[in-house]
């Protein structure tokens, strides 16, 4: 019953994300489905690996980290994305299972991943840079052309990124703040992933777009759209 859930949910996001790239004049092969996994079981990433998903996203390090344990020891294979608020406590455990690292906002934050890098993997960390669409500095997000808060200034963040030898500069994230249509907040965003790649042009990642915005992430650029309940089902509660 569950792998019929997910499937149909599965399908269902497939298809939208489809017809928003043929609405926007792009290939679905451009768009990286992101399936987040946030309070759902490990049980629930091996059904996803078998229908062909490759990427799985988590929100909280202490969820996140005995998962990826639990889905290697069921024999799933899978790249794992975090996308959520990281603290530098947390580096040494999130660099030992996540592929990808999609909320780096800070100048200290970076330094700290990119020490716990060098000292726990093997190979260089992807790391995207958050991006604060409206700029106020009590939400997450590096802000562009910060005067109020130099480790949150976006410039600096990616020049530290771009120059920390263990860290792999990807490109951007954000998310579409309250007040904002998310068609303004993902053109802003491609604006700065613009700016980005003009300087850093491997850093080609944008990554927008969940449940309810997809489309309008993917019509201004997205490649990585980050799904949870459309694919999974109603959230169950947090403890």
């Amino acid at each position: 019953m569950r792998e019929e859930e997910i499937t149909a949910g599965l399908a269902a996001v497939r298809e939208r994300i489809a017809a928003a790239c043929a609405a926007a004049g792009r290939r679905p092969a451009e768009v990286t489905l992101i399936v987040v996994t946030k309070t759902y079981p490990a049980t629930d990433v091996q059904v996803l690996a078998h229908l062909g998903v490759t990427d799985v996203g988590e929100n909280r390090d202490q969820e996140a980290a005995p998962k990826a344990a639990d889905v290697a020891a069921l024999g799933a294979q899978v790249r794992w994305h975090f996308v959520g608020q990281l603290q530098r406590n947390k580096c040494r455990s999130v660099v030992e299972y996540a592929d990808v690292v999609h909320s780096v906002d800070g100048v200290k934050l970076a330094r700290a991943l990119s020490g716990a890098a060098e000292r726990h993997r093997e190979r260089p960390l992807d790391v995207l840079v958050q991006v604060s669409i409206d700029g106020d500095p009590a939400r997450g997000g590096a802000v562009v052309g910060s005067t109020v808060e130099p480790d949150r200034d976006f410039d600096r963040v990616a020049l530290t990124v771009a120059e920390a030898g263990p860290l792999r500069l990807a490109g951007v994230m954000a998310v579409a703040p309250l007040g904002w249509s998310a068609e303004a907040a993902f053109e802003k965003l491609a604006d700065v992933a613009a700016r980005l790649r003009a300087a850093y042009p491997e850093a080609t990642a944008v990554s927008a777009g969940m449940s309810a915005d997809l489309e309008p992430a993917i019509a201004h650029g997205a490649t990585h759209v980050r799904i949870g309940s459309a694919v999974l089902g109603t959230r169950p509660k947090l403890r």
